[in-house]
């Protein structure tokens, strides 16, 4: 049955209180950070709930992978089961709304196909919603614009055009947008897992993906590697991503001659954020590192073959590139990834090698 999770404090007595909507996984969490922080700065003590999905196999919303469960963007969440659709688990649903005592609810959800946008808006009316914030009523605000080259509006634009009308202009190109707020104990958990690197510069990257479609495969992976060990002796490697990740990370590993990390399956999604912070650059299939290394500011290439059209799902920021090639990703060689990789952080990586390098001579020579 649904319930409160993660309740705040029992002394909380905040007046006001909001609930936002958001369903979704990991990824398409990050691209709604913007929006996220724009609900903060409209209500900055207000006590927030998430209405969102939780697994079964877990007892955490996935959104919350992103959004932190110590209040830094909610305080609370409230269980929405995917597609509910039975009367007694409506009723369930608005009794935890009703529960949490807001009249204000912030409308975050992916796109809607048909009339479900607005069967949502009946459904939060009739919880005791007064307001229904960054609502996508227009038809255009419900899907991502294409433009004549048929490319597709990033989703993290479509969601800011909805929040503009009232939560004002959302700044996408602003680093403050895309920060994760973490915590203390999450930054230095981060750091602790590539302690043993040292200073020597380092780069991640991330091999996993969902499905075939996401897949570039081992061997352009190795290869790839390859061509970046000989460029740059010395430099070190991290790999990220989930469990099922790691046993092939470990077999390319092998072969790097520089330091490595294999840090697939060890940390939480803002741990794992907190561990890229100082990458130099980062590649990776569209997944949740990718998104992840990019919010953080870090160098991104990202790799798109056919799964979803440019540029909907690419990462934003003002160091990312990406290589998308809708004849799928096998079509994109080793020699392609290596030459925008150079491009994208190469000067970065030679500098930060060659500043360890002096430090290391300095130290040496005292």
């Amino acid at each position: 049955m649904p319930a409160l999770r993660h309740q705040a404090s029992p002394h909380d007595t905040r007046p006001d209180a909001i609930v936002i909507f958001r369903l979704g996984s990991l990824g398409d969490t990050i691209v709604a950070l913007p929006c996220f922080h724009a609900v903060l700065r409209r209500f900055p003590h207000a006590r927030r709930a998430l209405l969102t999905n939780v697994p079964v196999s877990s007892k955490a919303a996935p959104v919350l992978g992103v959004l932190g469960s110590d209040g830094q963007f909610v305080d609370t969440t409230i269980e929405y089961p995917l597609g509910m659709r039975s009367l007694g688990g409506l009723l369930a649903v608005r009794r935890s709304l009703r529960a949490f005592g807001a009249r204000k609810l912030v409308y975050l959800m992916p796109e809607r196909r048909g009339l479900s946008a607005w069967r949502d808006w009946v459904y939060f009316r009739l919880c005791g919603f007064t307001e229904i914030l960054a609502f996508p009523a227009d038809p255009s605000m419900r899907h991502s614009l294409v433009d004549a080259h048929g490319v597709e509006e990033p989703e993290a634009s479509r969601l800011a055009r909805c929040c503009t009308p009232d939560f004002g202009p959302v700044d996408l190109s602003a680093a403050a947008s895309w920060d994760l707020r973490l915590t203390p104990a999450e930054r230095a958990r981060g750091r602790e897992a590539v302690a043993h690197l040292g200073a020597v510069p380092h780069i991640a990257i991330n091999m996993g993906g969902k499905g075939i479609q996401k897949d570039w495969g081992v061997p352009n992976w190795t290869s790839l590697m390859a061509r970046l060990a000989a460029r740059w002796p010395g430099l070190a490697l991290v790999t990220v991503g989930a469990g099922d990740d790691r046993s092939r990370a470990d077999a390319l590993l092998v072969a790097w001659p520089g330091p490595t990390a294999n840090l697939c399956g060890t940390l939480t999604p803002r741990e794992c954020a907190a561990a890229l912070g100082d990458c130099a650059g980062f590649i990776g299939h569209d997944s949740g590192p990718m998104h992840l290394a990019a919010a953080m500011g870090v160098p991104t290439l990202g790799l798109f073959g056919d799964y979803n059209r440019p540029a909907k799902w690419h990462p934003m920021g003002p160091s990312v590139a990406v290589i998308h090639k809708m004849e799928g990703l096998a079509t994109i060689s080793p020699d392609d990834a290596e030459r925008a990789a150079v491009a994208l952080f190469g000067a970065r990586v030679e500098a930060e090698m060659a500043a360890a390098l002096h430090e290391a001579v300095s130290a040496n020579a005292a």
